[in-house]
């Protein structure tokens, strides 16, 4: 499959992709606002940055991008078919990332949720990322995953 625009455009539409305040990430915010979490955002105190972190519950959110991160099973997570190596090589450093991230969090106490895009894109279902996000701060769980499955 060839791609539907020039390479020039398509760079210039990668390099647009932001790392932090995506849609996703400010239509949680906004969710956890409202149910009276408050928060604070992309603390480079604490290991990987996270995109929310709630000092008070010691949890750190992920909110992660289902092509980038590689959601399992998501139909989101597509590959690209051009330079399939170089994809794989850049899926495969985020994931080993990702995971490194999350380990050395938990080792020193932090609990982590990774919210997924998927679970962000329809009204409702922010909604109940959002509630059960916030169901989770209070328990002793140390991890959760939210994504459009799970919610």
């Amino acid at each position: 499959m060839t791609d539907i625009v020039d390479p020039t455009t398509r760079s210039r539409m990668m390099a647009g992709i932001r790392g932090k305040n995506t849609k996703p990430e400010l239509v949680l915010r906004r969710a956890l606002h409202a149910q009276g979490l408050r928060f604070r955002l992309h603390s480079t105190k604490i290991t990987g940055a996270p995109d929310i972190v709630l000092p008070k519950y010691k949890a750190a959110v992920f909110v992660h991008g289902c092509f980038w991160h590689r959601h399992f099973r998501c139909r989101y997570a597509t590959t690209p078919s051009t330079r399939p190596e170089f994809w794989q090589a850049k899926f495969a450093a985020n994931l080993a990332r990702d995971d490194a991230v999350k380990r050395a969090l938990l080792d020193i106490g932090w609990r982590v949720a990774t919210v997924w895009e998927c679970a962000l894109r329809k009204q409702n279902l922010i909604e109940a990322a959002a509630r059960q996000l916030s169901e989770w701060l209070p328990t002793a769980s140390k991890e959760i995953e939210i994504g459009e499955g799970e919610v």
